[in-house]
């Protein structure tokens, strides 16, 4: 069966008048219709094409090589399109809009504002659809990450404490204000990693390698920064946190590291009103 919601590799099975005809064989009963205005431009029967399922205004299995900007049990940063009385129409890059139901809303949604949105299937209607209530599609019960690990993040909303985050789509993180050296904003899919998982489970995440392993890549953006200023930069361990948060988008305690690193490899100098490359 093919499943929507879902990218997926079919074979070129025959053309239509309305397009092309995909199965997962060539004896496939199953088939989806790719429009002739998907098509690739050079293609033979047999093919293989990757493409993106979903249903089409008349709720029928339908395929399309546009990317869509959310997948099926997936999260995406999504633009309302329209509010009617049956519920919200987000924008999601395909043709037909997906319909988020007012039970579904955290919030009331306005037209042309941005939501994190979960997709899922409706097991009434069998028809995609959105909810902007992304806590209940989260868990931190039984973690699936451990400490100092990698991990993809899709940034939810910004508060006093920090930035909350979604740690690769199935839990719940933090990002504390005083681990933010960048521009970071709702909506960013970013490379993130896990600073401490807590005894409750929460998950403090930074976005920069924690503890020694932040002080090579930091070395490195240091040198380059002190070759694009020609070889000086006004900086030192008495500069204030602000300045240094200002000039590299580094913490107090990153930049010295760093440089600490840097002096000990005998590649800078410390001088008193700042940093000079060797």
């Amino acid at each position: 069966m093919i499943e929507i919601g879902k990218h997926t590799t079919l074979i070129i099975l025959r053309e239509t008048d309305p397009g092309l005809y995909l199965g997962k064989d060539e004896e496939a009963e199953d088939v989806v219709l790719l429009p002739h205005k998907y098509k690739p431009e050079t293609y033979e029967i047999g093919d293989e094409i990757k493409v993106f399922i979903y249903l089409d205004y008349d709720e029928r299995p339908i395929a399309t090589t546009l990317e869509p900007f959310v997948e099926l049990n997936g999260f995406g940063y999504l633009r309302c399109a329209d509010v009617t009385k049956h519920g919200a129409f987000m924008d999601w890059g395909l043709e037909k809009h997906l319909f988020v139901s007012f039970k579904e809303q955290a919030r009331p949604m306005k037209m042309e504002n941005w939501y994190i949105v979960y997709m899922y299937l409706d097991e009434q209607t069998t028809r995609l659809a959105g909810s902007s209530k992304t806590n209940q599609f989260l868990q931190n019960e039984k973690l699936t990450v451990q400490a100092y690990e990698e991990v993809k993040i899709l940034v939810t909303h910004l508060t006093d404490k920090g930035a909350n985050v979604i740690i690769n789509g199935i839990h719940k993180g933090l990002i504390y204000l005083e681990d933010i050296f960048e521009d970071i904003r709702t909506g960013d899919r970013l490379k993130g990693y896990v600073k401490k998982i807590r005894d409750d489970n929460k998950i403090d995440i930074v976005l920069q390698p924690p503890g020694y392993r932040s002080i090579e890549p930091n070395a490195n953006y240091i040198l380059e920064e002190l070759k694009a200023s020609g070889g000086f930069l006004p900086l030192h361990d008495k500069s204030s946190p602000e300045t240094i948060k200002d000039t590299l988008g580094l913490s107090k305690k990153s930049f010295k590291k760093a440089i600490g690193s840097l002096y000990r490899d005998k590649q800078i100098i410390l001088k008193e009103d700042g940093i000079e490359l060797l």
